[in-house]
């Protein structure tokens, strides 16, 4: 498809920014996670439920193939998808055997590796089936959970098994100097996350909003004047799809542009327009602060200070859940919940 099959970009102006194609997808195999990690973006965690369909898995890699061609691009992820690796094999296996080119890499944090004959026996098959990458996620958040030495057998293995060029490790400088975290009290606990915080970029979306952004506040809802959403709706090249096949934009989780079970990937791409649709238009002109004095006149009271536009966001849309406003957009309830 190009960029003029999309219902916004054909009613723009010259030298309007357009919407860009989705050319990448990650699909969330489930919502459960060995892991509650503070940062979560999609509070995932070992109590939260679902698990994706083959159908709903191969409708929306067919649908990204359409849309995007050669480029397509998708990424297992969840959650932690080896907590089913049944389904996770089912789904690569079908669409290997469909010709569905793209998996470019499966996210893991590495919880599972625990016999080094299934890691290989895993791998392999991954290998056969068209796994591009193989992407670890070990972090000062995942520390409080999962210990290195887990982590290292994973790597030392899938670099054996794929090459060393086909393992990536976020972030590796912790895998070689590990942070001890568990077992702090929470003073102690938060002053790590801080040091965390700091060195890396944090979006404060899902549990990093309820959890983290507080240590990084500092700005008030009136400092994000002028600071709306276009560059990120507008220039988002990817998707993730949940397990009950909810579609986000980029990465702001909680926010549904629709569904793959009820709309194709590619025919919800044509008919995305921002600018024809009341939330998603105040996003794109006015970003949050558009929304707020709705949210203070349903009884919104304010932390005061925030950390981010991305916290100030998932702020109100929280509020704006428990009000069951703007659903089904704001929703599903595994992105409000911890």
């Amino acid at each position: 498809m190009n960029l003029l099959d999309n219902a916004y970009n054909r009613r723009g102006t010259r030298g309007q920014p357009m919407l860009k194609l989705w050319r990448d997808a990650g699909l969330m195999l489930t919502w459960r996670c060995s892991a509650a990690c503070a940062f979560c973006y999609y509070c995932c965690g070992p109590n939260k439920t679902g698990l994706m369909t083959v159908d709903t898995a191969l409708g929306a890699w067919e649908g990204l193939v359409r849309l995007a061609g050669d480029g397509a691009k998708i990424h297992l992820t969840g959650g932690e998808p080896f907590l089913y690796f049944d389904r996770l094999a089912q789904i690569v296996e079908q669409a290997h055997r469909q010709g569905l080119k793209g998996l470019k890499y499966i996210e893991t944090n590495a919880s599972w590796a625990t016999d080094a004959v299934e890691i290989r026996d895993r791998l392999r098959f991954l290998d056969a089936n068209g796994l591009e990458k193989l992407k670890i996620s070990w972090d000062v958040f995942h520390a409080e959970f999962i210990g290195p030495d887990t982590v290292l057998r994973l790597k030392e293995i899938a670099e054996q098994v794929l090459g060393s060029n086909r393992v990536l490790v976020r972030w590796q400088r912790y895998l070689q100097t590990p942070v001890k975290i568990r077992g702090l009290e929470t003073r102690e606990k938060n002053k790590v996350y801080h040091q965390a915080l700091k060195q890396d970029a944090c979006r404060f979306t899902g549990r990093a909003a309820f959890r983290l952004a507080g240590l990084m506040a500092g700005r008030p809802a009136e400092s994000f004047s002028g600071r709306n959403c276009k560059s990120e709706i507008l220039g988002a090249k990817g998707v993730h799809i949940d397990p009950a096949g909810n579609v986000f934009s980029g990465q702001c989780s909680g926010i549904v542009v629709g569904n793959v079970q009820e709309t194709p990937l590619d025919k919800m791409w044509a008919q995305f327009d921002p600018a024809r649709m009341p939330f998603w238009r105040t996003l794109v002109e006015d970003g949050p602060l558009g929304f707020l004095r709705q949210a203070q006149a349903a009884g919104y009271v304010s932390p005061g200070q925030y950390a981010s536009k991305c916290h100030f966001c998932t702020d109100l849309r929280r509020f704006f859940f428990d009000k069951k406003l703007f659903w089904p957009i704001i929703s599903p309830e595994e992105c409000y919940s911890e």
